[in-house]
C-alpha cells in the first residue's frame, strides 16, 4: 500500500482495515481491555501523517473507520473526514516515528508491563534468553536493557523521557504504571516486537514471583 494524505482514500482505507485486524488481535490478547490502547502506521512521511486508533473505543469491536490521521505532533488532519478523535497519545506516536524512523507503533496496556515498570524503575535487564532474537539481538553472552521512564499525562513531558531514555538496540519501552510501546518498520514488525517483548516482561514477573 503506498502513503496517503487524506482519510477515506483508498490507501488509508486499506491501512484502517490493517489496523482494526491488529487491534483485534492485541484485543484478543487481554492486551487492549476495555478501550485502552492504540496502534499507528505511517501513511505518509512529507509532510509526516500517520493513521491511529480511534480514542474511546473498545480495540476489540473497531470497524476501518475508526482511524484518524493526524500529522507529525498527533493532532488530527484538518480537513479529514474522522470517525473520532485521536487519543493524545497519538503524540507519543509521532514522537517516536520521528526518533526511530518507525513505520508503526503499537501501546498496549499489559499486567506484566506495568508491574515490571513498578519493579524495575531503571531498566528491564534480560540475557542468555532464545526470544531475544525476535527483537534482533543475541540470544546469548549480551545484555539487553528494556528502558522504563516515569508515566506523564503531558505527552511533551513522557516524549522528552523516552528521548533520553532510548536504547537504539531495542525497539521499545515501559512507561511506568501505564504500559508498553513498541515500534516497527512496519505493523507486521511491530506486532512481533510487541509480543517478543511482553513474554519477556511475563517471564520476568513469573520468575519474580517465584523466588
Amino acid at each position: 500500500m503506498t502513503g496517503a494524505t487524506a482519510t477515506g482514500t483508498p490507501e488509508t482505507a486499506g491501512w484502517g482495515r490493517t489496523l482494526v485486524a491488529e487491534a483485534a488481535r492485541f484485543a484478543a490478547l487481554g492486551w487492549m481491555r476495555g478501550t485502552s490502547g492504540n496502534l499507528s502506521v505511517v501513511t505518509g512521511r512529507d509532510p509526516l501523517r500517520l493513521l491511529v486508533t480511534a480514542s474511546g473505543l473498545d480495540k476489540g469491536e473497531l470497524g476501518p473507520k475508526d482511524t484518524v490521521l493526524v500529522d507529525e505532533e498527533g493532532g488530527a488532519v484538518e480537513g479529514t473526514a474522522a470517525a473520532g478523535k485521536p487519543s493524545a497519545e497519538a503524540a507519543l506516536h509521532a514522537r517516536v516515528v520521528r526518533l526511530t524512523g518507525a513505520g508503526a507503533v503499537v501501546h498496549v496496556h499489559t499486567v506484566a508491563s506495568v508491574a515490571m515498570g513498578h519493579r524495575r524503575p531503571g531498566g528491564i535487564a534480560f540475557r542468555d534468553l532464545e526470544m531475544l532474537k525476535g527483537i534482533g539481538r543475541a540470544a546469548h553472552d549480551e545484555e539487553v536493557v528494556l528502558p522504563v521512564i516515569a508515566n506523564s499525562q503531558d505527552m511533551r513531558t513522557l516524549g522528552d523521557r523516552l528521548e533520553a531514555a532510548l536504547n537504539p538496540r531495542v525497539p521499545a519501552v515501559v512507561v511506568a504504571g501505564h504500559g508498553l510501546y513498541t515500534w516497527g518498520t512496519d505493523l507486521r514488525e511491530a506486532r512481533r516486537h510487541t509480543e517478543v517483548v511482553e513474554w519477556l516482561l511475563e517471564l520476568e514477573l513469573a520468575q519474580e514471583r517465584g523466588r
